[in-house]
């Protein structure tokens, strides 16, 4: 018992210490996870999808606390054509930084590559209530909303639709 308030001293004291450590600067990312971020980043501008993806979550298991490697994770899916991953990597972003006008965009582009457009839309009206008008993230939302779906989408919904041959 003579013990116990110098044990709660010291686990407030490192409770502090944690909270103030991972309160830390957000936008820099370990040393070694920035090298594999470049490391996928490249192979995403190469068009060799796997290898980015497998760069970018070599980085997440260096540094899970860096949240814009969420948002390569997403564009990573996206060129692979898996827009739902990206979505749920795109929303884990935004739960972490909810206000990522990237991550709000991101998520927007692969709705609308989805074929959800009305949710687009309203990432949209988020984004315009944010940054405005003409945010770099508005016209890129925008402009996504305004192509429409991938044609992939359409071509995969048709054959859904159409009736089975035996």
């Amino acid at each position: 018992m003579r013990y116990a308030p110098a044990a709660a001293a010291l686990s407030l004291c490192l409770a502090m210490t944690a909270s103030i450590s991972s309160a830390g600067d957000i936008g820099a990312a370990e040393p070694q996870a920035a090298a594999l971020i470049a490391q996928g980043q490249a192979a995403l501008a190469a068009g060799e999808t796997q290898a980015a993806i497998d760069a970018f979550e070599a980085a997440l298991a260096v540094d899970p606390g860096h949240t814009p490697i969420f948002i390569d994770l997403a564009e990573a899916a996206r060129q692979s054509g898996l827009q739902g991953k990206a979505i749920r990597y795109y929303r884990e972003a935004l739960e972490r930084d909810p206000d990522n006008f990237a991550a709000i965009a991101g998520e927007g582009s692969a709705l609308v590559e989805k074929g959800a457009i009305e949710k687009a839309k309203r990432n949209l009206a988020k984004l315009q209530s944010l940054c405005g008008d003409s945010c770099p993230e508005t016209v890129a939302l925008q402009s996504s909303i305004a192509r429409g779906p991938s044609p992939r989408l359409a071509v995969e919904t048709a054959a859904e639709g159409a009736p089975a041959t035996n």
